[in-house]
């Protein structure tokens, strides 16, 4: 048995997970109260803070709010659980977790990272390194319907039931438009795995930009409109796919009081509020990865001096989470700035606009790609 591969990967699966995404979540929830207090000119979350004894006197360093995601995650873990009488009960339990862990798991095919060289031996910074990234990140993502679905129907209750049944109907419609926004990614440069394709973008450029490589060539402008659709469909499918403004129907406060999760509390109540940040940032991760160059640094193609440096492999890592902090911010900007959709609004803009717009973007790739390659 190979002990450093064993080692390696239980150290990515902590490390990504436990000590990059969850703490994300938490400071997401602060930096969606800090973001809507500046577009609303407000001062936000600024008092909870570390109380210290200094020369026997009591003082109170607030850390510009820092503190928060810790005393809300305190008080969700000392709130009474409550479960009505009215719920089915195991279905009522399961939904959160249903909720969760799907965002979570489809963190493991992201490269969040190119390579660390340790001991003299290149370490790919993704946890699974799968060559049906996209398939296995659909596939799994794609489960977390079930639990609003599951939260709205054991409820019991008529509100809940609404917003699942809302919720069901929005994510599987924007999903289709979602997978077929990556097919043209996929022609361009024919592979499924993620890490090959942020290693593509380091040569060649984002969204086949030609910044650098091999400069201004006509067959590199031609595909940049596919891309720009797909990137463009893929980003407002992503909002629809995370419950997010002005997508937010399943959980419409004024028309379903909170929708799928009205009857829940304590920490059910909290799981799916990090279900939807974790989704959130995984959907960035993702937009980030298959557009935006993921772990590369603009101008800079350096994934061949990452695996003989390892100074270069925290570098994209860095690179890597402020291309995917960036992108929450845009998410959230987006909230606080537009207004709800109707419902038959947004199934219109999924069905009729989206889908066919995406499907025309693939066969308008196919005769690029044919064309240039004659």
């Amino acid at each position: 048995m190979d002990w450093f591969l064993v080692l390696s990967s239980l150290i990515k699966i902590s490390g990504f997970t436990f000590l990059v995404i969850l703490p994300f979540v938490a400071l997401s929830s602060l930096a969606e109260r800090k973001v809507s207090a500046y577009i609303q000119d407000r001062v936000g979350p600024n008092r909870v803070g570390v109380p210290l004894t200094i020369f026997g006197a009591k003082k109170d360093f607030p850390l510009f709010g820092l503190i928060q995601p810790l005393a809300d995650g305190l008080k969700f873990i000392l709130k009474e659980d409550l479960t009505p009488k009215h719920v089915r009960k195991f279905y009522f339990w399961l939904a959160p977790a249903l909720t969760m862990v799907p965002a979570l798991l489809t963190c493991a095919v992201i490269p969040f990272g190119s390579y660390l060289n340790i001991g003299g031996r290149e370490v790919k910074m993704v946890i699974a390194d799968l060559n049906v990234g996209p398939l296995f990140t659909f596939a799994i993502a794609s489960l977390g319907v079930y639990g609003i679905v599951l939260a709205g129907w054991a409820s019991n209750s008529k509100y809940p039931f609404l917003g699942g049944v809302r919720s069901s109907s929005q994510m599987i419609s924007y999903e289709i438009a979602l997978g077929l926004s990556v097919v043209p990614v996929l022609m361009v440069f024919q592979e499924l795995n993620l890490g090959m394709i942020v290693e593509e973008q380091d040569k060649n450029g984002w969204l086949l930009l030609p910044l650098w490589g091999e400069g201004l060539s006509w067959q590199r402008w031609a595909l940049l409109l596919p891309m720009g659709i797909s990137f463009v469909v893929f980003t407002i499918a992503m909002f629809a796919e995370t419950n997010r403004m002005p997508f937010d129907l399943p959980e419409c406060e004024t028309e379903l009081v909170a929708g799928y999760h009205t009857e829940y509390s304590s920490m059910k109540f909290a799981m799916f509020f990090l279900g939807e940040y974790a989704a959130m940032i995984i959907g960035s991760g993702l937009i980030v990865t298959l557009f935006l160059g993921g772990w590369s640094i603009p101008f800079l193609p350096t994934a061949e001096l990452a695996k003989t440096t390892w100074w270069m492999g925290f570098l994209h890592m860095g690179c890597f989470l402020t291309k995917v902090a960036a992108f929450i911010f845009f998410f959230m900007w987006v909230r606080w700035t537009l207004p709800r959709f109707r419902f038959d609004q947004l199934m219109r803009l999924g069905w009729v606009f989206f889908f066919e717009l995406a499907l025309a973007n693939v066969f308008l790739t196919a005769l690029i790609l044919m064309i240039v390659k004659r």
